[in-house]
């Protein structure tokens, strides 16, 4: 079985001004199908820097990263940008959802930026309502909504276009326990059931003992 997601020497370094800075050393690792991996480190450990260059949200300085068997840097802007709509959903601390936009349109804005015909996905949205329990709330704007359900709209827009894989930053870093154990327990069921690759970043060790493997990041080295 091939991996989803495999770095090979990764290498990722900062120069300020004549200091380089290395953020990530030689980390090879692979995930495979269906895994919900959890990566775990202190503030500065390379962690998020990691998800970015998995996620091709940046680049290696050295080292290659390949998601389901293609190498990122072969990719053209493109091409990436395709991966990233298409084959790839994200979830941020801060939700980063559209103020002015309702729920509803917040989950389809992948499918517009996509190309494609909302209406095709009308269905696929209604699931994904009941899905994060929002569908009473599909019409409110997000400043209706408190950070809990925020981050169930952020969760429901990264599995519209029906990714393989998930890639979750911090997911609950802005908020309460229980309503962070709550989204951990959502993204536990999308893995299960829907079989889902999920990769988290995270520093709460409660947070990561959702996940099926555990993966310490220290010094911008992997430490499993």
């Amino acid at each position: 079985m091939h991996p989803v997601v495999e770095t090979i020497g990764l290498q990722k370094s900062f120069q300020l001004g004549e200091l380089n800075v290395e953020v990530l050393k030689d980390i090879s690792l692979q995930i495979y199908q269906g895994e919900f991996v959890s990566i775990m480190g202190p503030s500065g450990s390379g962690k998020s820097t990691l998800l970015y260059l998995i996620g091709c949200l940046d680049k290696p300085t050295a080292g290659k990263v390949r998601v389901k068997g293609r190498e990122l840097a072969s990719l053209k802007d493109g091409e990436e940008s395709i991966l990233r709509r298409r084959e790839i959903g994200f979830v941020f601390q801060f939700y980063n959802l559209i103020p002015n936009l309702t729920v509803e349109e917040n989950i389809l804005l992948p499918v517009l930026f996509d190309g494609k015909n909302l209406k095709n996905y009308y269905p696929q949205l209604e699931e994904l309502l009941g899905l994060v329990g929002l569908a009473e709330r599909r019409k409110h704007t997000p400043r209706e909504l408190s950070g809990g359900q925020q981050q169930r709209v952020a969760i429901a827009r990264a599995l519209i276009n029906e990714p393989d894989l998930i890639l979750a930053d911090e997911p609950i870093g802005n908020l309460d326990s229980k309503t962070g154990m709550e989204i951990m327990g959502l993204l536990k069921e999308i893995n299960v059931r829907q079989q889902k690759t999920i990769i988290q970043v995270t520093h709460s060790a409660e947070a990561a003992q959702y996940g099926s493997r555990i993966i310490n990041v220290r010094d911008g080295k992997v430490w499993e």
